[in-house]
């Protein structure tokens, strides 16, 4: 399973779940099942913004986790 890292990055950089909401421009429905792991797809955009916001690449940006079942 993929899932978004961003939460980790940000605490390590000391900046806050509403500093990237207010950055990214989006909806904050959208943002938050986003930044949350709550939805199948992110759009290559948002990926760039994200990985520039977070002086990150997309390999930081996203975790590959072994499924439990």
């Amino acid at each position: 399973m993929v899932r978004l890292n961003a939460l980790s990055l940000l605490q390590a950089q000391g900046k806050t779940k509403y500093w990237l909401f207010k950055q990214m421009g989006m909806s904050y429905q959208n943002f938050n099942k986003m930044i949350n792991n709550q939805t199948s797809s992110v759009r290559y955009e948002n990926i760039e913004l994200l990985c520039r916001l977070l002086h990150c690449t997309p390999n930081e940006l996203f975790l590959f986790e072994e499924d439990p079942s």
